[in-house]
């Protein structure tokens, strides 16, 4: 699986630079702080599920689409990191 791209930076790039919308705007149309928004569109923040509901009812994709992009996301990094010895549980 290669690196999947945060989905705060697809949403930067393909939602609102294409619609020529700023980050400021699109804060204000969705109801949510510039600075929050800001946070999510450089990659420093995750989408929420209330932020991607927003997203949804603002009909720039769905909000299962987004939430399964900052999972992909999210397992992606997690799969890097150095995870400590497991045991099965179902083993006796």
């Amino acid at each position: 699986m290669h690196n999947p791209v945060h989905p705060g930076i697809i949403l930067r790039e393909d939602v609102l630079v294409e619609l020529g919308i700023t980050v400021t705007e699109a804060a204000k149309r969705l109801g949510v702080s510039r600075v929050a928004l800001s946070r999510v569109t450089n990659g420093h923040a995750a989408i929420s599920p209330t932020l991607a509901l927003r997203l949804d009812k603002a009909e720039v994709g769905t909000a299962r689409a987004w939430l399964a992009m900052q999972s992909a996301y999210d397992l992606f990094q997690a799969r890097a990191l150095d995870v400590p010895p497991v045991r099965s549980l179902a083993a006796a």
